[in-house]
């Protein structure tokens, strides 16, 4: 079994100034803790593998192929592999759950 804890995840994704922190991978899946600052600007490219979003706390917009859609705390988006998809209009710091499967092939910013 392996277990995490958000608060230390939230520390140590902030310690290490990146957006991104992947905190597991397996071949069929992957999770990393992604954060936006208010105001920030979403600098990721679509993605080979499916992915979950679960967006912990914020507040934004999220562009997937033609739709936009507001989230915040407890959305929950599903994007398809391959497709264009970018959170904008960062309201409230952001900060998401990322789920990948399978296991993401290579890392974010």
């Amino acid at each position: 079994m392996q277990s995490f804890e958000l608060t230390q995840l939230i520390t140590q994704r902030a310690d290490l100034n990146k957006l991104y922190l992947e905190f597991l991978k397996v071949p069929d899946l992957s999770m990393g803790l992604y954060v936006l600052p208010a105001g920030g600007t979403d600098p990721q490219s679509p993605h080979t593998e499916d992915e979950v979003y679960y967006v912990v706390s914020g507040k934004a917009k999220i562009k997937v192929a033609d739709e936009d859609q507001d989230v915040k705390a407890g959305s929950i988006i599903y994007v398809a592999k391959n497709v264009e998809h970018r959170f904008h209009s960062i309201e409230e710091e952001l900060t998401v759950l990322v789920f990948f499967a399978p296991a993401e092939y290579s890392n974010r910013p």
